[in-house]
Protein backbone atom coordinates (compact mmCIF):
# COMPACT_ATOMS: atom_id res chain seq x y z
CA UNK A 1 0.00 0.00 0.00
CA UNK A 2 0.97 3.20 -1.18
CA UNK A 3 2.21 5.84 2.02
CA UNK A 4 0.65 9.24 1.36
CA UNK A 5 1.65 12.68 2.19
CA UNK A 6 0.69 16.28 3.44
CA UNK A 7 2.75 19.37 4.19
CA UNK A 8 2.18 22.78 5.49
CA UNK A 9 3.94 26.12 5.81
CA UNK A 10 3.75 28.90 8.81
CA UNK A 11 4.76 31.72 8.76
CA UNK A 12 5.16 34.46 11.89
CA UNK A 13 3.13 33.99 14.86
CA UNK A 14 -0.01 32.41 16.05
CA UNK A 15 -2.27 34.89 16.14
CA UNK A 16 -0.64 37.08 13.17
CA UNK A 17 0.66 34.92 11.12
CA UNK A 18 -0.48 32.87 7.70
CA UNK A 19 0.10 29.44 6.22
CA UNK A 20 -0.62 26.70 3.29
CA UNK A 21 -1.66 23.26 3.63
CA UNK A 22 -1.22 21.03 0.72
CA UNK A 23 -2.06 17.32 -0.32
CA UNK A 24 -2.46 16.01 -3.71
CA UNK A 25 -3.29 18.52 -6.21
CA UNK A 26 -5.26 20.69 -3.33
CA UNK A 27 -3.28 23.70 -1.66
CA UNK A 28 -5.04 26.38 0.92
CA UNK A 29 -4.27 29.12 2.92
CA UNK A 30 -4.56 29.01 6.66
CA UNK A 31 -4.51 31.51 9.55
CA UNK A 32 -5.53 31.79 12.95
CA UNK A 33 -8.76 33.30 12.00
CA UNK A 34 -9.77 30.47 9.83
CA UNK A 35 -9.06 27.79 12.59
CA UNK A 36 -10.37 30.02 15.62
CA UNK A 37 -13.02 32.00 14.45
CA UNK A 38 -14.52 32.77 11.15
CA UNK A 39 -12.19 33.48 8.45
CA UNK A 40 -11.53 32.87 5.23
CA UNK A 41 -9.17 29.67 4.24
CA UNK A 42 -9.32 26.32 5.92
CA UNK A 43 -7.95 24.64 9.40
CA UNK A 44 -6.70 21.32 9.97
CA UNK A 45 -10.21 19.98 11.29
CA UNK A 46 -11.94 20.95 8.17
CA UNK A 47 -9.39 18.58 6.66
CA UNK A 48 -9.51 15.98 8.97
CA UNK A 49 -13.64 16.14 8.20
CA UNK A 50 -13.27 15.49 4.99
CA UNK A 51 -10.53 12.51 5.52
CA UNK A 52 -12.63 11.09 7.40
CA UNK A 53 -15.92 11.51 5.72
CA UNK A 54 -14.52 10.33 2.72
CA UNK A 55 -12.66 7.49 4.57
CA UNK A 56 -16.62 6.36 6.15
CA UNK A 57 -18.32 6.89 2.94
CA UNK A 58 -15.55 3.96 1.58
CA UNK A 59 -15.73 1.99 4.43
CA UNK A 60 -19.68 1.75 4.73
CA UNK A 61 -20.11 1.59 0.36
CA UNK A 62 -17.62 -1.65 0.55
CA UNK A 63 -19.72 -3.20 3.48
CA UNK A 64 -22.34 -2.93 2.21
CA UNK A 65 -21.67 -4.39 -0.98
CA UNK A 66 -20.23 -7.16 0.96
CA UNK A 67 -23.31 -7.77 2.50
CA UNK A 68 -25.40 -8.27 -0.48
CA UNK A 69 -26.66 -4.48 -1.04
CA UNK A 70 -24.97 -2.23 -3.32
CA UNK A 71 -25.43 1.35 -2.23
CA UNK A 72 -26.40 3.90 -4.72
CA UNK A 73 -25.30 6.87 -2.95
CA UNK A 74 -23.82 7.16 0.37
CA UNK A 75 -23.09 10.47 1.20
CA UNK A 76 -21.09 11.68 5.02
CA UNK A 77 -20.41 14.81 6.65
CA UNK A 78 -18.20 15.36 9.24
CA UNK A 79 -17.89 17.51 12.03
CA UNK A 80 -15.04 18.34 13.80
CA UNK A 81 -15.25 20.35 16.98
CA UNK A 82 -12.27 22.48 17.95
CA UNK A 83 -12.19 23.77 21.77
CA UNK A 84 -9.90 25.43 24.22
CA UNK A 85 -9.56 24.33 27.54
CA UNK A 86 -6.68 25.19 30.34
CA UNK A 87 -4.64 22.69 28.55
CA UNK A 88 -4.79 24.47 25.21
CA UNK A 89 -6.77 23.80 22.12
CA UNK A 90 -8.06 20.57 21.90
CA UNK A 91 -10.82 18.53 19.28
CA UNK A 92 -13.64 17.27 21.49
CA UNK A 93 -15.57 15.06 19.38
CA UNK A 94 -16.72 14.10 15.88
CA UNK A 95 -19.72 13.53 13.98
CA UNK A 96 -20.68 11.65 11.50
CA UNK A 97 -23.37 12.48 9.40
CA UNK A 98 -24.51 9.89 6.58
CA UNK A 99 -27.19 9.72 4.03
CA UNK A 100 -27.04 6.38 2.01
CA UNK A 101 -29.50 5.27 -0.49
CA UNK A 102 -29.15 1.49 -0.49
CA UNK A 103 -31.89 -0.37 -2.57
CA UNK A 104 -33.43 -3.82 -0.85
CA UNK A 105 -32.00 -3.11 2.53
CA UNK A 106 -33.91 -3.25 6.17
CA UNK A 107 -33.30 -0.14 8.08
CA UNK A 108 -31.92 -2.65 11.06
CA UNK A 109 -29.25 -4.55 8.60
CA UNK A 110 -28.37 -1.01 7.68
CA UNK A 111 -27.69 0.36 11.28
CA UNK A 112 -25.46 -2.44 12.10
CA UNK A 113 -23.45 -2.23 8.54
CA UNK A 114 -23.25 2.03 9.34
CA UNK A 115 -22.11 0.95 12.99
CA UNK A 116 -19.48 -1.25 11.68
CA UNK A 117 -18.22 1.29 9.51
CA UNK A 118 -17.68 3.68 11.77
CA UNK A 119 -15.43 1.27 14.01
CA UNK A 120 -13.90 0.05 11.41
CA UNK A 121 -12.68 2.49 8.65
CA UNK A 122 -9.28 3.33 9.20
CA UNK A 123 -9.55 7.09 9.92
CA UNK A 124 -11.91 6.61 12.49
CA UNK A 125 -9.74 3.36 14.07
CA UNK A 126 -6.56 6.35 13.93
CA UNK A 127 -9.10 8.78 15.64
CA UNK A 128 -10.54 6.53 18.55
CA UNK A 129 -8.91 8.85 21.10
CA UNK A 130 -11.87 11.58 20.01
CA UNK A 131 -15.43 10.18 20.94
CA UNK A 132 -17.14 9.78 17.14
CA UNK A 133 -21.10 9.87 16.97
CA UNK A 134 -22.95 8.85 13.95
CA UNK A 135 -26.50 9.84 12.90
CA UNK A 136 -27.81 8.88 9.65
CA UNK A 137 -30.62 8.41 7.27
CA UNK A 138 -31.81 5.73 4.50
CA UNK A 139 -33.42 6.95 1.70
CA UNK A 140 -35.25 4.92 -1.10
Amino acid sequence: MPTRKGNAQWNGDLKGGNGTVAFGSFTGPYTFQSRFEEGDGTNPEELLGAAHAGCYSMALSNMLAQAGHTPTSVKTTAQVALEVGPDGAFISGIELQCVAEVPGIESGDFAEIAEKAKEGCPVSKALSATPISLFFELVS
